[in-house]
């Protein structure tokens, strides 16, 4: 639960900023990399306190735009009609642990699906996609920027992964998609404030507290 609102299925769309897969050392996709976290990674970024494992590595933090869809989808019919909100989340993930399972062509599932590893800010308006390409969004970490990015470097676009998660595994009320993020990923570290701005606006926040 975040904002009071059932969280459905998660997905998440790997790479679809091409300076952050070449950051990694990685390939830039021929088509949409997705991956999904369990409902119960779910977290608040409302400026509290984000506890987070101290014993499984580094854990990187990667903001991105995250969409809500809030009618079941129809054919035809433009993304615009049926995402009725939108935020940004943090897509934590354990990254020693995903390169390990990565070099084993295993699934992500223990890198990305952790508890508290989808914080989300509060949700908005979703301004449509033409809107969407005309505004950054920004994460702060202790004051500084670290990360910066726009809808239009996109890889695929919101419409475009939208069709394809509907046609590929489906898409119905609750279900969020993190929609990928920007170059600037990094290592968490113990009481690191996080602030994430759309535009101006803070959307979100949280202090991290590793270990018990």
């Amino acid at each position: 639960m975040t904002d009071s609102l059932k969280i459905g299925n998660i997905y998440c769309v790997g790479r679809n900023f091409r300076l952050h897969a070449l950051e990694l050392g990685n390939e830039v996709p021929s088509e949409p990399l997705i991956f999904m976290k369990p409902s119960h990674a779910a977290a608040l970024l409302d400026d509290s306190e984000l506890q987070l494992p101290d014993d499984k590595g580094e854990i990187h933090y990667e903001l991105e735009i995250v969409i809500r869809v809030g009618d079941r989808y129809a054919p035809g019919l433009q993304p615009d009609r049926y995402i009725e909100a939108m935020t940004l989340g943090l897509d934590l993930t354990l990254r020693d642990i995903q390169s390990g399972l990565k070099a084993k062509g295993l699934p992500w599932l223990p890198a990305k699906g952790f508890k508290q590893s989808a914080p989300l800010g509060r949700w908005i308006e979703y301004p449509g996609e033409a809107a969407l390409a005309e505004q950054e969004f920004t994460l702060l970490r202790n004051g500084q920027e670290v990360q910066r990015g726009c809808t239009k470097d996109m890889l695929l676009s919101i419409g475009q992964l939208v069709q394809y998660i509907e046609e590929q595994y489906g898409l119905g009320p609750g279900d969020i998609i993190f929609t990928g993020t920007p170059a600037g990923v990094g290592a968490l570290c113990d009481k690191d404030k996080f602030e994430a701005y759309w535009g101006g606006q803070k959307l979100g926040g949280c202090v991290i507290k590793l270990g018990g």
